[in-house]
């Protein structure tokens, strides 16, 4: 998703310029999400059926796009200037309440609001919250109705059909109720999506990559995080992990296999990603960023997701000192989500570069054939296959294309040198 960088500054808004980076606004913003995310783990993990699946992966593509809105907007104001704290307050409270109502999206629970409609309704003033901001942001710019028209469109479809989800339990019968708020959710999250691909018609333009980008590395470090909760709070079904040998080493385990994620994301390719955003200043940049950030960092969150439902899995076996295999629910949790993250990290790549990262596609074929074995042996050693496999694919990156990583560090620190000297010059001048 792309912003206009035709805002006036005032004394209500400031506008996102090149050099701009993360506000801390924005990471408390973050903070919301990960308990979001957890949520979505809980929603699968407590009853791990095809219907829970599809109700998180509804869900957790919703989140994503209440979360990349905010980014956008972000991209074009600064979130802690002027009025928009005012509307980020609005925001926090509404995405967390949006949050709370996941366990009941989409089916009634006793004694309780009715989940689906309040899940609607917040989802609603939400996106009326950061609609109003957008239109706060724009208005007095010279593209302002032309933009604001191209892009309100989608949103007003999805609001229709996010009302007819809400009302379901009106006019559905109750056998096909909760099917026909999935249909309904899903063609209404796709009305959304389809924004991004007037983007690049309608004269918008990422106003800072740097932020841009490291707006999405935030957010992958927030999965990773919420990942890592997952695994230490365990299945959810006891009041304690037990402190047993077997409960530590899949602990340990599953650290190292989060850790490989980190390393084979944020060593190279993520700065090498953001480089060649501020490479590109025409049209081209914001297609880049719709596509390796808006589209593809969602299967990148999924992927990671899936992980920490595995983990999930795992935990509860060696919890309960099962002895027998892993089951297929973890095992495609865990393996899927590992050849997720590395198919779309070679998509990243190829959309970016042009180029195919072999490796990372070698390693994700491995891991789709270790998935049928991995259902043969115990929850621990399904687990330590995958972590060796991408460990190894971690120590290949790391000899095998030393030359390129050389130079993307060695860019990386002549930019921040840059940056420090200019700042600490700044400084003199004015303290």
């Amino acid at each position: 998703m792309g912003t206009s960088v035709l805002v006036r500054r005032s004394r209500w808004l400031t506008p996102v310029v090149p050099g701009t980076r993360v506000t801390r606004l924005e990471l408390f913003f973050d903070l919301i999400f990960v308990f979001a995310f957890l949520n979505v783990t809980g929603l699968v993990s407590t009853h791990p059926t095809p219907r829970s699946v599809v109700a998180g992966l509804l869900v957790l593509t919703l989140l994503w796009w209440c979360w990349t809105v905010l980014a956008a907007l972000g991209n074009l104001v600064r979130l802690d200037k002027g009025i928009l704290p005012v509307f980020g307050l609005g925001i926090a409270v509404a995405t967390f309440v949006l949050a709370i109502t996941i366990p009941q999206a989409f089916e009634n629970q006793r004694d309780d609001l009715a989940g689906p409609t309040v899940f609607a309704v917040t989802y609603l003033v939400l996106r009326g919250l950061t609609m109003g901001a957008f239109l706060f942001a724009l208005t007095g710019t010279g593209r302002a109705r032309r933009q604001l028209a191209l892009v309100s469109a989608p949103p007003l479809v999805a609001a229709v059909l996010v009302v007819l989800a809400a009302t379901a339990a009106w006019w559905a019968p109750p056998g096909v109720r909760v099917d026909a708020r999935f249909g309904l959710w899903a063609a209404a999250l796709l009305a959304e999506y389809s924004v991004g691909l007037i983007l690049p018609y309608s004269r918008w333009a990422v106003a800072s990559a740097g932020h841009w980008a490291e707006r999405h590395s935030l957010i992958v470090l927030i999965a990773l995080g919420e990942a890592v909760i997952s695994l230490g709070v365990g299945p959810g079904r006891f009041e304690r992990l037990a402190l047993s040998g077997p409960v530590i080493a899949g602990s340990a385990v599953g650290i190292l296999l989060l850790a490989t994620l980190w390393w084979l994301h944020f060593d190279t390719l993520a700065p090498s990603v953001e480089q060649a955003m501020h490479g590109i200043r025409d049209i081209r940049r914001i297609s880049l960023a719709r596509d390796v950030f808006t589209y593809l960092h969602l299967l990148m969150i999924m992927s990671i997701i899936s992980l920490a439902l595995g983990l999930k899995f795992i935990l509860e076996e060696v919890a309960e000192a099962v002895v027998e295999p892993l089951s297929w629910a973890g095992v495609v949790a865990l393996y899927g989500g590992a050849a997720l993250f590395l198919l779309t990290e070679v998509a990243v790549v190829a959309r970016t570069f042009r180029r195919v990262r072999p490796t990372r596609l070698a390693t994700a074929a491995v891991v789709g054939l270790l998935a049928w074995p991995a259902t043969l042996v115990t929850p621990l050693a399904a687990l330590g296959a995958l972590a060796v496999v991408l460990l190894a694919l971690v120590l290949v990156d790391r000899f095998t294309g030393a030359a390129a990583r050389r130079r993307i560090k060695a860019s990386l620190r002549d930019e921040e040198e840059v940056a420090e000297r200019a700042v600490s010059q700044w400084r003199q001048q004015h303290f």
